[in-house]
């Protein structure tokens, strides 16, 4: 189906779903209709591992009635469907919970735009057939393989998906836009048995033509495997860690999910108090801009249909505001900042469109001449995050440093603090990479404490 085609079927279920829901007893309601169509190839061995194409439309419904909400979806979208679907919402929302909070948005609130018309969100190009997207994945591989030391490739991959989505409203809000997503990625293996190590490459656009060629994407995760040879632990102490760029934005997501509006009236974030306080050291900034061009996480309006727009949250190291959705605004008394997401199965909830962190002037090799003694962070797993202290404990990998070089890789060391401290000490690098949903330089924090041999 066409893009202009798939907006016509797609606005016509969405707005017959409202509709519906209103004949069955809805004081408000909004719907989502969405149609998609990806491909997924792995390969291995120079052979075709694994091959996924997936296609449908699916459809959502939530409805209010009087302080109260229900979510309803379906993959069938007949007539009959539809009607059962606003029946079983309607149901649903009179049993559910009050909360005064919850309500669509007022019709002077709304965006004027209605599609993503300039965003560029949209690959014009037709869609990648799976042979391409195979040959893609084998010229990763292969490069990866190329690199000497290199025993596996675990996996070489190549995804496309195009997606469109229609969002109605009973306020009169009716609007939608396509988005398309290109990825290749590559798991490379150096070593056996005790002594293996892996690691990885990957990247994705909205446009394929953004993408780097597959052969650089096979041959860093190669690598940075090779990298991790002899990996082992480090010293247990305080010492200075460098977050490499690969992880820096996991310091920022934390910081977000602390000003979100969410966890704020829960009085589940450690900043809830901090509201025009200093956050981040003086003179960085955290900026959200929603309308990047070609960004993959970019939008022209939330999920409420109010109209995204650029904003900070952190201006000057010094707290600006939260990150809100309707119900969120009216709990704290405070406007929706247009940020709201929602699935075909739950309320809208607040969340950020690509967030820029002010970078540093100085490059990673110079910090890493400057931090004498510690450790650079390049991957990370599991996590004890105190949402309501700010308390911080993950597990780490990354590389020693001892004289201002890098000495060793390490593996299997805890670093922990606390990240209201964490972020106070932020010295940022240079070196951020563009088209992240987190546009993040390396970061150096100082005083955290490494748990390793």
């Amino acid at each position: 189906m066409s893009g202009e085609a798939a907006k016509t079927d797609l606005k016509r279920l969405a707005e017959g779903l409202v509709e519906a829901a209103r004949r069955a007893g809805a004081e408000q309601a909004d719907a989502l209709a969405m149609q998609g169509r990806s491909i997924s190839i792995d390969v291995r061995d120079g052979a075709l591992e694994q091959a996924e194409r997936a296609e449908g439309i699916e459809i959502g419904l939530r409805v209010l009635i009087g302080g109260r909400q229900a979510c309803v979806s379906a993959s069938d979208h007949g007539e009959a469907t539809i009607a059962e679907l606003a029946e079983r919402g309607v149901a649903m929302a009179r049993e559910a919970p009050v909360d005064d909070t919850l309500g669509l948005a007022e019709p002077h609130q709304l965006a004027e735009k209605r599609d993503a018309g300039g965003l560029q969100l949209l690959d014009d190009r037709p869609d990648p057939t799976p042979e391409a997207l195979q040959e893609t994945a084998l010229r990763a591989e292969a490069a990866a393989m190329a690199a000497k030391g290199i025993s596996q490739v675990e996996a070489a991959s190549a995804a496309f998906s195009n997606r469109h989505m229609w969002l109605a409203a009973s306020n009169g809000f009716s609007g939608g836009y396509g988005r398309s997503t290109h990825v290749i990625s590559a798991v490379a293996i150096t070593g056996e048995g005790l002594g293996m190590e892996r690691d990885y490459a990957a990247e994705f656009r909205s446009w394929a033509g953004d993408l780097p060629e597959p052969e650089e994407i096979g041959a860093l995760a190669a690598e940075r495997t090779l990298a991790r040879a002899g990996s082992r632990k480090p010293p247990t102490g305080a010492f200075p860690i460098l977050y490499d760029r690969r992880v820096a934005s996991s310091l920022i997501s934390h910081l977000l999910s602390a000003v979100n509006g969410g966890a704020v009236a829960r009085g589940a974030s450690w900043l809830r108090k901090e509201m025009g306080e200093p956050v981040l050291p003086a003179g960085m900034d955290l900026i959200e801009d929603p309308l990047r061009i070609r960004y993959p996480s970019s939008r022209p309006f939330d999920a409420e249909g109010l109209a995204t727009r650029r904003r900070e949250i952190v201006s000057g190291g010094i707290l600006q505001g939260w990150t809100l959705d309707l119900a969120t605004g009216r709990k704290l008394g405070m406007e929706s900042t247009a940020s709201a997401a929602r699935g075909l199965t739950s309320p809208p909830s607040p969340v950020n469109s690509n967030v820029i962190l002010t970078p540093g002037t100085r490059t990673r090799e110079q910090m890493i001449a400057d931090m004498g003694r510690g450790l650079i962070v390049t991957s990370m797993l599991g996590a004890s995050i105190n949402g309501t202290t700010g308390d911080y404990s993950r597990g780490a990998a990354g590389f020693w440093v001892e004289n201002g070089q890098i000495a060793y890789p390490v593996n299997e060391c805890t670093i922990a603090g606390n990240l209201r401290d964490m972020l106070m000490t932020l010295v940022a690098a240079n070196d951020a990479l563009p088209w992240r949903g987190i546009e993040t330089p390396s970061l150096l924090v100082e005083g955290m404490t490494v748990a390793g041999a």
